[in-house]
Parts: structure tokens; sequence; C-alpha cells
């Protein structure tokens, strides 16, 4: 008995602890347009709508990349049912369940009283799966005293805590607890108002910092924008692709400032922040969700997307576009992606690749290797493309 006594004290010596959080809502209104799932009126609204949960698929992916830890070498904490508890087992891991909920309501207070009740046992890091609201709520309640990492599962993930995506997250969670990955370093956290951003307005501040682990390769950068010095060059890219728009295609529009200025050359009214529907330089429709651009690609018989490049990010699927899914994108079909930058946007990547993270693995491998990018009158670049 006493030398069992000294193996389970060994074992917890050497065991990780990981606390996991999952926003079950989180980035559920993407695909249904609504830009974001903050507030029970916008909730309802997208279940009315038909929006399924995608975080906590995304947050299964990240969890099975712990698989080969030992039982006795990660201790996981989380909160009940769909909070983690759930991803975790059917990541095929056993969690130690903490705290409790009312399934089928959490809120952000459930959030931040997972995460204090994390930092007081002790964590080595807390995951959690979720948007820019989720990352918050983390703050709140831990700020800078333990380290933390995002899986990304909501709409709007400008903040620089989340991982590539969620396979990336739970490898440098490994990493991190294996000690391959020492370091951590200050985060920004940012947020945006919901309302406005519904409204064509994109408007950002910063909320405060965190500590993740500091590997650059595995984890996002901060959104920038853009400066006045890219009136020029997005005039140039703006002004080549509207005028070589071809007869009797159906073009999915994506969000941005760089999509916009195509718009505007064909004087035709546009969704900053959303997906627009063209055929033949006409509007058949403005800021439309999934649901809708599937319906339309029952009634054409070709489609390009364009989309742009989020600045400082580099990401062309997965992040403010969620309306464009794996399934609109495999009927739409790989060939007829068609990608528009400013030369300016591209080199503000120093090198890096292209990001996509539909929530298809399948599909991010299909998308991954080089594309060409549209930067210029007739110019374009090759440019790699990672998943």
């Amino acid at each position: 008995m006493a030398q069992q006594g000294i193996i389970e004290e060994r074992c917890d010596i050497l065991a990780k602890k990981i606390g996991i959080i999952v926003n079950p809502v989180a980035g559920i209104g993407g695909r249904v347009g609504l830009k974001g799932s903050d507030g029970e009126a916008i909730l309802a609204k997208a279940l009315e709508l038909g929006a399924k949960p995608e975080c906590p698929n995304k947050a299964v992916v990240a969890i099975k990349q712990f698989k080969d830890f030992k039982s006795e070498e990660l201790i996981i904490y989380t909160f009940p049912k769909e909070m983690g508890e759930d991803e975790v087992r059917c990541a095929g891991l056993e969690p130690t369940v903490i705290g409790d909920i009312v399934s089928g309501h959490t809120t952000p207070a459930d959030t931040e009283r997972a995460a204090r009740e994390m930092l007081a046992l002790n964590v080595d890091l807390i995951l959690f799966a979720g948007g820019d609201g989720t990352a918050r709520n983390v703050l709140d309640a831990v700020g800078e005293e333990v380290a933390v990492l995002g899986v990304p599962g909501g709409c709007k993930i400008h903040s620089a805590v989340y991982a590539i995506n969620p396979k990336t997250a739970g490898k440098l969670v490994m990493e991190f607890l294996l000690g391959k990955v020492r370091d951590v370093k200050e985060s920004e956290v940012m947020d945006i108002d919901e309302d406005a951003f519904r409204e064509g307005v994109l408007r950002a501040r910063l909320y405060g910092y965190m500590k993740v682990p500091n590997e650059k390769k595995m984890v996002q950068n901060l959104k920038s924008g853009r400066g006045y010095a890219e009136e020029g060059a997005l005039d140039l890219v703006a002004r080549y692709i509207a005028f070589n728009l071809e007869k009797d295609v159906l073009y999915i529009m994506g969000p941005g400032s760089t999509v916009r200025g195509v718009m505007n050359k064909l004087d035709l009214s546009n969704t900053l922040l959303g997906v627009d529907l063209v055929y033949n330089n006409q509007v058949l429709a403005n800021d439309v969700n999934e649901k809708e651009i599937l319906g339309y690609l029952d009634k054409y018989a070709k489609a390009i997307i364009i989309i742009t490049v989020i600045g400082g990010q580099g990401y062309l699927f997965g992040r403010g576009n969620q309306q464009l899914s794996p399934t609109v994108i495999r009927r739409v079909g790989l060939d007829n992606l068609k990608i528009i930058a400013t030369k300016n946007k591209m080199f503000s990547l120093f090198a890096q690749p292209l990001l996509v993270d539909t929530g298809d693995e399948e599909l991010n491998e299909e998308l991954s290797g080089y594309a060409r990018v549209i930067v210029g009158y007739g110019e374009s670049v090759m440019f790699r493309i990672q998943s």
C-alpha cells in the first residue's frame, strides 16, 4: 500500500493539468449571415434560421491531438455537458468535471466562472473554444495569471490569442505541455461592436492582453486595418476585376474592402461585411447566408467566388465569411475561386502562407498548395496556402 501511495504521488507530480472551456454557441450565426452570436435575441434568430453549433466540433478536433498523452500524464478539467465534458469524451478522453451549468442555457458568466475555477486548480494552460467574446470572458476571469490558447470557433476572430486552426491549437498545447514550447507572450484580445458590425461598420478596440504559448507559426496574428496609401493599389485591383467579369456567371462576392472596391467600380450596392451575389453586372441579392447561396447555385450553371485576404492574418476562409461554407465551396469548385488583394497587403504577411480554416479538415487539405492572387491590373503572384 505504501508503494502504491508513492506511485500515485509521483503521477500527481508528473501530470500536466489543462482546463478546457467550450462556448457551445460561438459562431452559430456565421453561416446564416448574422455575423455573430452575442445576445439571446441573435442566438434565437440563428436557431430559427436553421443554424447549427460549429464550435463544439472544432473543440473536438483540437482535443483529439492529446491522444498521445497517457491518462496518468494529463489531467483535464472541464465544465459539464456542452461546455467541455461532451467534447472531451467525444475525443476519446476522460475529463475531471467541475462546476455546474444549466444545460442548454449557458452564458458568458459560465465561461468566466469556469476559467476562475481552473485558475484556482493551478492548471498549466486553459484551452478555450469560441470567438472574441469568449476571449474577453476568459480575460475578465484570469487576466495574465495563466497561459491560455483559443480554438477558433467564432464568427469574428480579431484577437491574437487563437491558434491558426483547431488542429494546430491541439498540437501547440501538446508542445507547450511537453516543454517543446516554453515561452509565453502577451497577445491582444480584441472585440467589436456586433450591432455596428451587422450594419457594415467595423468598430474594434483593444480589450486587454493574455499570455499565449510563443510559437508564431501556430498562432494567428492580430487583424490589421487598411491605410490610406492602399487606395491607389486597391483601385487598380478593383478596376481589373470589374472590367473582366464573365457573362452568364454567378459571382459570389465575399466580405472586405477590396471586394467592395470591385462592387463600387460596377456601381452596385454591396455589403462590406457580408456576401453579395452578382450576375451580368446586376445584384441578385445582398448579404446572403449559406442557405440562400446554395439556392442560387441550383439555378446557375457556373459560379465564381471572389474573396480577399484578411490583412495581417492571411485568412481566406473561416474568418468573417462562414457563409462561404465547405458545402458552398465544393459546389462552386476549387478551380472557381478568385483571390484578390493589394501588393501591400500581401507584403505585410512577410512571406507567411495564406490560411484556410473552413471547419472541414479534408477541404482544408484540398485547398492547400499554391494559388494565384491578383494584386494589380493584370498582375498576380503565387502564394502558398496552408491548412
